[in-house]
């Protein structure tokens, strides 16, 4: 494949919404009021990645390692999600919204179950910019459930085969990762389809962040030259 200058935006970004704690903590207040500042920076990249004309979003909501978190923390962050994805229904049809899932649907309580799956049939139709929200999502969790779902038989699968057991097969592999935080490191997120994604970090805490911050990412993706393995 030839190296290519990315001028475009990208079709698929991936982000880590992290610093929610930090930045409650930074201010004196429960880590919960960070994590519901951070609902609100969703929305704002959402919108702005959508008006970028950004295709699919990911957000790492909520890992499969969170659970380790205190329970009363964990419980907050069930109840935000249960809560606020079907009262949003109004955001996402004025942006187009789509929401879709990926992560371990099993491992998550029934009431967040019910509400990824009626706000999937809810926004189905919605054509803006398609969300996937990574809630009890780890990357070797998926790749280890996708080994599950493979035929028997000791052969050599094809990445396309492999690539048909994942979480979101028809998804692009994310173009852009972003990071907030100020932290350097891919946590388990999107293994397998992060092999060529260009990943961009920032210092700022995420419930800070709004449309500038995104705007950022994408014009240094802009300047980046895409390899994908060729040395020239």
């Amino acid at each position: 494949m030839q190296p290519t200058i990315a001028r475009s935006i990208p079709a698929h970004v991936a982000v880590f919404m992290d610093g929610n704690g930090r930045w409650a903590k930074a201010r004196g207040l429960p880590r919960t009021d960070g994590h519901r500042e951070g609902l609100k920076a969703a929305k704002r990249v959402v919108k702005a990645a959508k008006e970028a004309g950004v295709r699919y979003l990911t957000l790492y909501t909520f890992s499969t390692e969170n659970w380790k978190r205190a329970q009363e923390e964990v419980r907050f962050l069930m109840g935000l999600v249960s809560t606020y994805l079907c009262a949003e229904l109004d955001f996402y049809r004025e942006n187009g919204v789509r929401v879709v899932h990926s992560g371990d649907d099993e491992g998550l309580p029934a009431d967040v179950r019910e509400a990824l799956e009626r706000v999937s049939i809810d926004t189905a139709g919605f054509g803006g910019i398609v969300v996937n929200l990574a809630i009890n999502y780890g990357g070797r969790d998926e790749i280890l459930r996708a080994v599950g779902k493979l035929p028997g038989g000791a052969r050599r699968y094809t990445e396309d085969e492999f690539r048909a057991c994942l979480d979101l097969p028809d998804f692009p592999d994310p173009d852009l990762i972003i990071r907030a935080g100020g932290e350097l490191r891919l946590s388990n997120f999107l293994l397998w389809q992060a092999a060529y994604s260009e990943l961009y970090f920032s210092d700022v805490l995420w419930p800070d962040w709004d449309a500038s911050h995104l705007e950022a990412a994408l014009a240094e993706y802009a300047r980046r030259e895409r390899r994908y393995g060729d040395a020239r």
